[in-house]
């Protein structure tokens, strides 16, 4: 099946936003443009008008397909990553994760995830790849591909605020407090007792173009960058790795280079990995 190597050669094979959106919205219109260019690179159907013969293939490579309220966006076949793809404007946008926070991987009992997602395989958990478009007056100027586990810390991380701003909400006297899938609820707070509280979290983090800023390195005389950073281990169970490699042999665009990254969890350590550049 299709991975992210299959997807980084269709990239280079055409970085155009495909015209595929339903939306009216000048922004939905971009964004659904994108995460449907992601779709195309992994499905390898880029270059097909058929939109059943599109969708096929596109079934045949996905497990799960998602919606704007749920993550993942998308999920690949046999246990394959799941994917998360995000648009911005400017190349120094933060990304807007609303009430998810960063993933270094996607678990089946994730509370954030729903039926479809968890039931669509038999899975525990996936590698969570971030991919995010830079699309700036209807062109994509810039694109990355990286992995959660290179680029968000561990799960514990998150959940302790999490439980910490809960544990703060409870030592308030007189406040009645419940659980939900956000952050909770603080319920009658008016002396009817019909009016409550939804506490949500709002989760930013920085754009992989600023994070990785001194490893990407984006040349802003070219028209269009890609990065992607993969880590050793992930790379050796890419089986067709070398058909990258192959392709850089014959595009002197292309270039792979070994680098070392910092650990999500502790800075102090680095992990090794390779960095792909592409720059027309």
């Amino acid at each position: 099946m299709y991975n992210i190597v299959n997807a980084i050669i269709n990239v280079v094979k055409s970085q155009s936003l495909p015209n595929r959106s339903s939306s009216n919205n000048r922004a939905n219109q971009m964004g659904e443009a994108l995460e449907n260019y992601v779709k195309d690179i992994f499905a390898n159907t880029q270059e097909i008008t058929d939109e059943s013969i599109r969708d096929t293939k596109i079934s045949e490579t996905f497990s799960y397909l998602g919606n704007q309220n749920n993550p993942p966006d998308s999920m690949l076949k046999n246990g394959g990553d799941a994917i998360e793809v995000k648009k911005i404007e400017q190349i120094g946008s933060a990304l807007a994760l609303n009430s998810s926070y960063p993933k270094e991987k996607l678990y089946s009992d994730s509370t954030l995830i729903n039926k479809a997602c968890r039931e669509c395989e038999e899975w525990k958990e996936r590698d969570m790849l971030y991919i995010v478009g830079v699309v700036n007056n209807e062109k994509m100027i810039a694109l990355s591909f990286v992995y959660g586990e290179d680029y968000c810390a561990s799960k514990e991380v998150y959940e302790n605020i999490k439980n910490k701003i809960k544990d703060g909400i409870l030592t308030i006297p007189d406040v009645e407090f419940s659980e939900t899938k956000e952050l909770g609820r603080v319920n009658r707070v008016d002396p009817l007792g019909i009016t409550y509280l939804r506490i949500r979290g709002m989760w930013h983090i920085e754009n992989p173009f600023v994070a990785f800023e001194s490893i990407f390195d984006i040349d802003s005389n070219k028209e269009f960058n890609f990065r992607a950073i993969i880590n050793k281990e992930k790379k050796e169970k890419l089986n067709n790795f070398e058909e990258l490699e192959n392709l850089a042999k014959t595009n002197s665009n292309i270039v792979i280079k070994d680098i070392k990254i910092k650990n999500p969890n502790n800075p102090a350590q680095f992990k090794d990995a390779v960095l792909i550049s592409y720059s027309i």
